[in-house]
């Protein structure tokens, strides 16, 4: 039988471990840990978007930046969440933001049915939010979900020499450039 945690012990154990945790519906998940590979992508991503956003009135947070979702009350760590304007915190947690433009999340064998499933549902419910974002880890390939402006999301697959754009930002990534010196996860791993 599951334990029943309040937000309040979350924040408490969040601000005393050396892992990070997931927190939805009184449960606390701890959150797998990375790959090189994972790691090597999250590294190129964060270069790229932070230098294409940069004086465009954006902030980019990486992976120890907690995003809460109020309407349903997940609160998790995104590889790179994007917040435009003034940022938006969580009442009970002032080191959650809530408004995020656009998250991204690098996938790994561990984690990319839950990251692509429920965990993209949560965050489809973000009002703020135009984007999602997708980094394979078996290929050189990127999956930008963005909002309609009747709020449906529309998915668009870019590889090697497509600039994955981003129109909520202004910017696209450069598919090619996330994969520099980038090697598949080993077999079994991750």
């Amino acid at each position: 039988m599951n334990k029943h945690h309040t937000y309040a012990a979350y924040l408490d154990l969040e601000a005393q471990s050396t892992e990070k945790h997931e927190f939805f519906d009184g449960s606390i998940v701890a959150m797998a840990g990375g790959t090189l590979q994972h790691s090597g992508l999250k590294t190129q991503l964060s270069f790229q978007v932070v230098s294409a956003l940069r004086g465009k009135g954006c902030r980019v947070y990486d992976a120890d930046a907690r995003v809460h979702i109020r309407a349903t009350g997940l609160t998790t760590y995104p590889d790179l969440s994007v917040v435009c304007g003034p940022i938006e915190r969580a009442p009970a947690d002032s080191n959650a933001l809530t408004n995020p433009i656009a998250l991204f999340e690098v996938l790994s064998p561990s984690t990319a049915a839950y990251d692509r499933g429920e965990k993209f549902d949560h965050y489809c419910t973000i009002p703020s939010l135009r984007h999602v974002v997708f980094v394979d880890f078996r290929r050189p390939h990127v999956d930008v979900y963005t909002r309609t402006e009747a709020g449906d999301w529309l998915r668009r697959g870019f590889g090697l020499g497509e600039p994955a754009a981003l129109s909520a930002l202004g910017i696209a990534l450069d598919v090619a450039g996330l994969y520099v010196d980038w090697e598949p996860e080993p077999a079994g791993r991750g």
